[in-house]
C-alpha cells in the first residue's frame, strides 16, 4: 500500500528549521537520500542543515559539493533550534551514533523516512515502506507529495541512492518499477555516467590494498554454502585505507559461486566487531542480525557484537549454521 505523506506535508508547511541526518557510515542511499531531501526542502525556502554522527566518504564528495553535511559531536547545542528532525534511512537507534544521544532530548516533531524492517521507537512520525528498494524512492515521493518540481541536484543524488541499493540495478530488489524511476530521475537532471565514473572509476589506493587484504583472508565453510572474510584493527593504517573504503567489500563475499550467505567482519576501533550479512537463498538474514540487536533486510543486513573477533566470528557462524540447517 502506498505511504500516506500526507503528515510529513503538515509538518513541512508550517515549519522552517530542518535538520536532517543519515545513519553512521553513511552509504549512497543514506547520503544520496538527505542531499536531495535538503535540496527540495531549500527549493520550498526552508532552512536545512544536515549532519552525521561519523566521518564521512570521501567516494561521496561530488554529492555535496557546497560542504552541507557536518560531523555531528555531542553535545550538539548549535542545532537545538531545529523545529524538525528528519532521520533518513534508518530507523534503529543503534545507527544514530552520538545524534542517537542528541535526539532523545528533543521534543520537536521527528520524521523517519526509511525502508528498513527493523525499526526502533523514535518518537517519530514513521514513513517507513519495507518493499522500497532504497529509501532515495521515498524521498522521491515525498517532493512529489510537497509538488516541489524536483532541482536537478536532487535527481542526480536520488539516482545515486537508487542505484548503490540496488548494486546498480542488479540485485533481487530491482525491479520493472525501479527502472521506470531512473528513467524519470535522469529526465528531471541525473548524470548516470558522472555517477558511476565519480564511485567506481576514482578508487583509491588505499581502498585496493584494503580490498586484497579482504579478498586474502576469504574463506568458507558449511560445504561452500557461506563465505566470510574480516578486516582488523591495524588494517586500514596499513593500507592506507580508511573504514569508508570497506563499503560494498562484502559484495565479493556473496559473489563465491555455491554461496548462500556471505559474512564481512570489520573490528571497530572501539572495541567490538560489525558485521555486514548478505543472502541470495532463502535465508532470511535480518531475522539473524536481530538476535545480535541488528536487523535490515531479508538479504542484506547488519549487526554490532561487542565480542573480540575470535568470539563474534565462531557466534555468528553458529547462527548461521542453524539457519542452513533448518527445515525449508
Amino acid at each position: 500500500m502506498p505511504l500516506d505523506w500526507k503528515p510529513f506535508v503538515d509538518l513541512v508547511r508550517p515549519h522552517q528549521r530542518f535538520l536532517l541526518t543519515t545513519h553512521v557510515r553513511p552509504d549512497g542511499d543514506g547520503l544520496g537520500s538527505m542531499s536531495a531531501l535538503a535540496d527540495v526542502l531549500e527549493a520550498e525556502g526552508k532552512s536545512v542543515r544536515l549532519v552525521v554522527a561519523s566521518s564521512l566518504p570521501s567516494r561521496y564528495d561530488f554529492l555535496d559539493p557546497k560542504r552541507r553535511v557536518r560531523q555531528f559531536t555531542l553535545p550538539g547545542a548549535e542545532y537545538r533550534d531545529a523545529e524538525v528532525v528528519v532521520v533518513l534511512d534508518t530507523g534503529a537507534w543503534g545507527q544514530l551514533g552520538d545524534f542517537g544521544t542528541f535526539l532523545r532530548s528533543l521534543t520537536v516533531p521527528k520524521v523517519v523516512i526509511d525502508h528498513h524492517l527493523t525499526q526502533d521507537d523514535l518518537g517519530a512520525v514513521r514513513l517507513v515502506d519495507a518493499t522500497a528498494e532504497a529509501t532515495g524512492r521515498l524521498v522521491f515521493e515525498a517532493a512529489a507529495a510537497l509538488g516541489v518540481p524536483l532541482p536537478k541536484s536532487a535527481a542526480h543524488a536520488l539516482f545515486v541512492a537508487v542505484a548503490m541499493d540496488t548494486g546498480w540495478f542488479r540485485h533481487q530488489n530491482t525491479t520493472p518499477a525501479t527502472f521506470t524511476l531512473a528513467a524519470r530521475l535522469q529526465e528531471a537532471g541525473a548524470r548516470p555516467t558522472d555517477a558511476y565514473e565519480s564511485l567506481f572509476e576514482g578508487v583509491t589506493l588505499g581502498r585496493l590494498k584494503l580490498t586484497g587484504l579482504v579478498l586474502q583472508r576469504l574463506q568458507r565453510t558449511h560445504d561452500g554454502r557461506t563465505a566470510y572474510t574480516e578486516i582488523h584493527k591495524g588494517d586500514y593504517e596499513a593500507a592506507g585505507a580508511t573504514p569508508q573504503d570497506s563499503e560494498d567489500l562484502i559484495n565479493y563475499v556473496r559473489s563465491v559461486d555455491g554461496v548462500e550467505v556471505g559474512l564481512f567482519f570489520m573490528e571497530q576501533p572501539r572495541g567490538g566487531v560489525k558485521v555486514s550479512f548478505r543472502s541470495r537463498s532463502r535465508i532470511d538474514v535480518a531475522r539473524i542480525a536481530e538476535t545480535f540487536g541488528g536487523g535490515g533486510h531479508r538479504l542484506a543486513s547488519g549487526a554490532t557484537l561487542p565480542d573480540p573477533l575470535d568470539d563474534a566470528r565462531t557466534r555468528v557462524l553458529t547462527a548461521v549454521a542453524a539457519a542452513l540447517d533448518a527445515p525449508a
